[in-house]
């Protein structure tokens, strides 16, 4: 691993636990993906450099490719164009990506065999979980731009995802983000301790004046 690899998954570990909704305040409100898109459990956490695909709807077979291509870290991002009537990934390719080193699947879509992934401990997030199997027959295409609910995931790109949602950040873009992360925490630790001494929300927030004008007292 490289002096800036080691850099870069240092400041990815620091914005999980900061959190994906810190992670996307301090990005300037930007790169959340579709609120609909959760962690098939509650304490499903994943942080790394997206591998993008994109797939035909009901249809693996660019997800078996993109197995035999992926590094160690990366997070299969995928879109699966909101397509929620099949679940084209599943037990046998989450065994295949746990055995390639794979951080975990963002999908704009939906997954199956719930239960086994959970217990397999591989993070996973989609928008459904769908009984219903897929063809593997489709081309599609691997380490390309791709769209999910507007946002734009480049390869490349670092995803910071937990049970509040899926923020993208973009590769040039980490370090500055995992600043003003850091400020956002430093200030909100400062704002904990002054509402344990009896301080207002309001007074801390500045909010007098928004509460005057609207006649609120």
């Amino acid at each position: 691993m490289t002096q800036q690899n080691k850099k870069q998954n240092d400041m990815l570990d620091t914005l999980l636990n900061y959190g994906s909704a810190t992670a996307y305040e301090a990005y300037g409100a930007k790169g959340a993906l579709d609120s609909k898109i959760k962690p098939i459990h509650p304490s499903m956490r994943l942080a790394g450099r997206a591998f993008t695909i994109d797939i035909c709807p009901a249809d693996n077979l660019m997800l078996h490719y993109a197995l035999l291509h992926v590094k160690p870290g990366d997070v299969l991002v995928v879109d699966a164009k909101g397509f929620v009537e099949a679940g084209p990934w599943g037990d046998i390719l989450t065994e295949q990506a746990i055995k390639k080193g794979v951080a975990g699947l963002v999908i704009n879509g939906a997954v199956r065999d719930s239960k086994a992934i959970i217990d397999m401990n591989f993070p996973v997030f989609c928008l459904a979980l769908s009984i219903k199997g897929t063809t593997k027959n489709q081309p599609g295409l691997i380490n390309q731009p791709i769209s999910i609910g507007g946002v734009t995931i480049n390869n490349g790109d670092f995803i910071i995802a937990d049970q509040d949602g899926v923020v993208v950040i973009s590769s040039d873009d980490l370090e500055d983000v995992m600043q003003k992360s850091t400020s956002r925490e430093n200030t909100e630790s400062t704002y904990r301790e002054e509402i344990k001494k009896g301080i207002s929300t309001v007074k801390l927030l500045g909010l007098e004046n928004n509460l005057k004008r609207l006649k609120l007292n």
